[in-house]
This record gives C-alpha cells, structure tokens and sequence, in this order.
C-alpha cells in the first residue's frame, strides 16, 4: 500500500469521523495489507484532522476479546474526546457506539520512546489518577455483511470515540483494583458484571503494554493524557432512551444517557 493509498483512506475516515458518518465496507484497494500500515494511517487520520489527542483506548488484552475482535494480540488507537460524568449523547450523532466498562488512567508525566522497555513500575509512577470510567466505543464502518478486514478497523483508531470518567480514585495504588467487581445496568437493570483481574489482570497491564508499544513505534504518550485501559464487561449496544451506569462500587460509577 504507498503513501498515495495510505492518505486516501486516511482522508476518508477522517472526514467520517468530522461528519459523524458511517459507511459500508471498504474498496480492497484501501484496506491496510498488515497491521503496522493500518497503525501508520491512524496516525495520517490525527494529522489530517488536527485535533488534540486527549488519549489512546487499549482492547483485546486477552483471548476472550481478541476472538471478538478477530485479532490475536491487544489493539490500541487515538482518543480525540473525553467527557467527565454524568454525560448525555444524541444516539443518532454517534457511529454505533458501544459503552464499556473501563478503567481510565491519566498520565501525570510523559512516556517518551527510547531505546530500553517501560516497566510496569515505572508505568504505574507516570499515572497521575485512576478513574472509573466508560469507553463509548465507535466505528466508522457498518458492521454489515461488508465489514472490512482489522486492519481498516485500526486505521480507524480501533473503533475509538469518547472517554467518559468519574472522579479519582482516592489511594488507588494501595487499594484492590483488580479485584473490585464493577457493574454495567441499563435504565436500572443488571446487564453485565466483571474484574480488572480476569478482563486484563491490572489496569497497569495493558498501559504498560501500551506504552511499550508507542515507545516501539515512535509515538510515546504525553501528561494529561487519559488511557482507557480496556473493557471489563464485554460489548453492548445502546438504544435511544437508555442509561448506562458503570458502578465501581467503591470506586464511584459513571452514568451516560442516550436520548
């Protein structure tokens, strides 16, 4: 794929994503031959579109979501939105958006690329707070019968779209992340449940991954930005009318309203 290819389709999600569209499937030509090209355009599409990157959102740290996924390894992409809770969206305006359960991570310092992989203690060190939160999941593509390939999914940011957190976590260093269980109801009712500790083993985890990840490839992190750490109760899709609450117990709990 050259570079001509890799702007053109760059060009193309990022006016999807400016207009808040959708469409169905996508020319082979344009389709991303490996996953490194696909993460290469992503990066095009944040250039074309000029916006701040206010994060990153991490899925498929594990078997279960890499299935559903269609990948065998974590996926990652660039978040241009954030919103703290309560958060109302206009359904219609979103591209089939999926609330998950996450923990949400803004960094206190940067993480650069260099030479030597982040541990995870030096990972856990540049995080400023950790919050619950929710990712609206989104895709530029209709997942219809001409859905294309991963590889034009990552280019698309892996189907990133809004962040939505709640306060801090007071001590969450010294506090059971991983096995808190956190909820995910709808208008009042129990829909899916889960643990840091099966969905990703520690929210650090895959940050750490990540981190290794942008330093690999050039990009690093910066301070202030929020890191969804990955989806806790799997994927659901919204309706218009709907309230979703993610209840971290101790922890707090996110709401987002559908209208």
């Amino acid at each position: 794929m050259d570079i001509a290819a890799q702007w053109e389709l760059a060009r193309l999600l990022a006016a999807l994503r400016r207009d808040g569209r959708q469409q169905s499937g996508l020319v082979a030509r344009l389709v991303p031959p490996d996953n490194a090209t696909a993460y290469r355009v992503a990066g095009l599409v944040a250039e074309e579109l000029g916006w701040p990157v206010l994060g990153w959102k991490i899925a498929a740290m594990k078997e279960e979501m890499q299935r559903a996924l269609r990948t065998d390894q974590p996926i990652y992409g660039r978040v241009f939105f954030a919103r703290e809770t309560p958060a109302s969206f206009v359904h219609a305006r979103l591209a089939s958006p999926i609330p998950e359960v996450e923990y949400q991570a803004r960094l206190g310092a940067d993480l650069p690329p260099r030479d030597r992989p982040y541990s995870q203690e030096e990972v856990t060190d540049a995080v400023g707070s950790l919050h619950p939160g929710l990712e609206l999941a989104e895709c530029r593509f209709i997942h219809d019968s001409a859905f294309p390939p991963l590889p034009a999914i990552l280019a698309d940011g892996a189907g990133s779209g809004t962040i939505v957190y709640g306060p801090a976590i007071t001590d969450w260093k010294t506090r059971d992340i991983a096995g808190q269980e956190a909820t995910l109801s709808t208008n009042g009712r129990l829909r899916r449940k889960g643990t840091a500790a099966a969905a990703l083993d520690h929210p650090m985890v895959p940050l750490t991954w990540l981190a290794n990840e942008l330093s690999r490839t050039g990009v690093g992190m910066k301070a202030g930005q929020m890191i969804s750490t990955g989806t806790l109760t799997g994927m659901l899709a919204p309706k218009p009318g709907e309230e979703y609450v993610a209840d971290f117990g101790p922890f707090g709990s996110v709401s987002v309203i559908f209208t």
